[in-house]
């Protein structure tokens, strides 16, 4: 029971300390002029993930690989089907009145990278630069998409930055940087110390851990946005918070842990955990493409699909 409740009380800190390092990050680059298209989509994105990256970081210093690839890949999975299938159920996602094609492509176009590369039986140093590369490109991409529109809409660039606070005084920025840097290695370590104790005490892998408990609960701050986005029908928001998370755990996070020392893939990865991550990716496309909404059934069938996929990881 205690590494349970210590379990929970690492992954606490971590959700804690990323939305530290997140307001504390934004309001430190808007004070020194860097432009609020840079930080929305470099530090934002980097804070909301930065549980998921100290974590996979973490089990590659200890040498627990398993755990940092089970945990983006269960991630991913928990990503769609979850974090979409929920708020579905409380309100529907009007996915009909939002454009996230070119995302979307470019999110399933980063899973095919990753999966060849996993074929290649582990992530070395080089695979790691690949994905950083894919991931500069993306950054690129978006960049210039979300430039064209800003000068469209002439809109305050400050308005729509999670965290954004233009009368936060210094210190309170300072409080929240130390607070996101102590808290993010702390929280790993204790949730990985006990995570791994669990694994050993049921007899599981710490693959089949970080496929569950691991990327379920760093999921709760991407379900957490989705739900609010729902309720407050912003589809685009909700649909792009997966999309764009799920590139950034492909790309960013494997890429920066494979720099830090090998990953080697598990058979059980390539021959099953992979292919659920893309079919789960592969659902969204009614939803993209042809402007069907996520209503409630759909968000009890995906809800569902993701608990017959623990089910079955898990026996």
């Amino acid at each position: 029971m205690v590494v349970w409740l210590l379990a929970a009380l690492g992954l606490v800190i971590l959700l804690l300390a990323g939305d530290a390092l997140v307001k504390g990050a934004v309001n430190l680059s808007l004070r020194i002029g860097i432009p609020a298209l840079i930080v929305s989509l470099t530090v934002v994105a980097f804070g909301t993930s930065a549980p998921e990256l100290l974590i996979s970081v973490n089990a590659i210093l200890l040498d627990k690989p398993g755990l940092a690839l089970g945990n983006v890949v269960g991630s991913n999975t928990a990503n769609v089907l979850l974090v979409l299938g929920i708020p579905a159920m409380l309100s529907v996602i009007r996915t009909s009145c939002c454009d996230t094609r070119k995302t979307y492509v470019i999110m399933l176009l980063s899973s095919v990278l990753f999966i060849a590369l996993a074929f290649a039986g582990v992530f070395t140093f080089w695979s790691g630069l690949v994905l950083l590369a894919g991931l500069a490109l993306v950054m690129g991409i978006l960049a210039r998409d979300a430039q064209r529109h800003r000068r469209a809409e002439r809109a305050n660039p400050a308005d729509d930055i999670e965290g954004a606070d233009p009368n936060m005084p210094w210190w309170q920025i300072i409080v929240f940087l130390v607070l996101g840097l102590v808290g993010l290695p702390l929280g790993a370590d204790i949730l990985i110390d006990n995570a791994s104790i669990i694994a050993a005490q049921y007899g599981v892998s710490d693959s089949v851990i970080g496929l569950t408990l691991v990327a379920l609960g760093t999921s709760l701050p991407e379900l957490a946005t989705t739900v609010m986005a729902a309720l407050r029908k912003q589809a685009d928001v909700a649909l792009g918070n997966v999309i764009g998370s799920n590139m950034f755990n492909l790309l960013g996070i494997i890429g920066v842990a494979s720099l830090v020392g090998p990953i080697p893939v598990d058979p059980g990865f390539l021959t099953f955990d992979l292919w659920v991550m893309l079919a789960a990716s592969l659902i969204l496309v009614p939803f993209v493409f042809f402007k069907v909404d996520i209503g409630r059934v759909w968000g009890m069938l995906l809800t569902g699909a993701y608990l017959g996929y623990v089910t079955y990881v898990l026996i």
